[in-house]
């Protein structure tokens, strides 16, 4: 094509970098190759820093255990591990259950009632860490000939905090009940806790 000055004018410009109008240029190519790069590199960057929250396979084994109920007479408690911590697994009685639910939720200084505190079905059974919430000792109560304090639950030694039989504080320095951990039953006779 000619302008009026005589000289030809080119219709398409032509493209330096060898590639076409529709292709993927020198440039294009060199910019896709720099964001995988730099996206391949911020993985290996990221990855082993996340992995490392991640709890260790010690950690996972004793997320959870196992305990056989099936040997836990009705006025008898148990003593088991969990999460490297004692673990208080009581049977109630008719009696100590009576006792529980006529306690008002509201004179309580952690207002709980016994169902609150067990599984729909199963209220006689009191599953609860076995850690003062004062200090974190160890209460007394769970083997037999134990004191249970002045209310028939769980009696922490150390700075004189009653439990009642529901495992709710009643008096003494500690802020909260006893913690009642997640538990299921697995069957008739074990439950997991975890």
């Amino acid at each position: 094509m000619a302008d009026t000055t005589g000289t030809a004018t080119p219709d398409v410009v032509a493209d330096h970098d060898g590639g076409g109008e529709d292709g993927v240029d020198r440039r294009d190519w060199i910019k896709i190759a720099a964001v995988a790069t730099a996206g391949v590199g911020g993985v290996g960057i990221v990855y082993p820093l996340v992995s490392q929250w991640a709890p260790s396979k010690d950690v996972l084994a004793e997320s959870s255990t196992e305990v056989d109920i099936s040997g836990i007479e009705t006025g008898q408690a148990i003593k088991a591990i969990f999460r490297k911590q004692p673990l208080f697994v009581r049977r109630l009685t008719a009696r100590e259950m009576a006792e529980a639910d006529a306690v008002p939720t509201g004179s309580l200084r952690d207002a709980q009632s016994l169902a609150d505190r067990t599984l729909e079905g199963n209220e006689d059974l009191l599953v609860t860490m076995g850690v003062c919430t004062h200090l974190g000792c160890v209460p007394l109560g769970a083997a037999e000939g134990e004191n249970k304090g002045e209310f028939g639950g769980y009696f922490c030694p150390c700075h004189g905090s009653h439990y009642d039989t529901a495992g709710r504080i009643r008096k003494g320095p500690a802020p909260t009940n006893l913690e009642v951990p997640e538990y299921e039953f697995i069957s008739d006779t074990v439950i997991r806790v975890g």
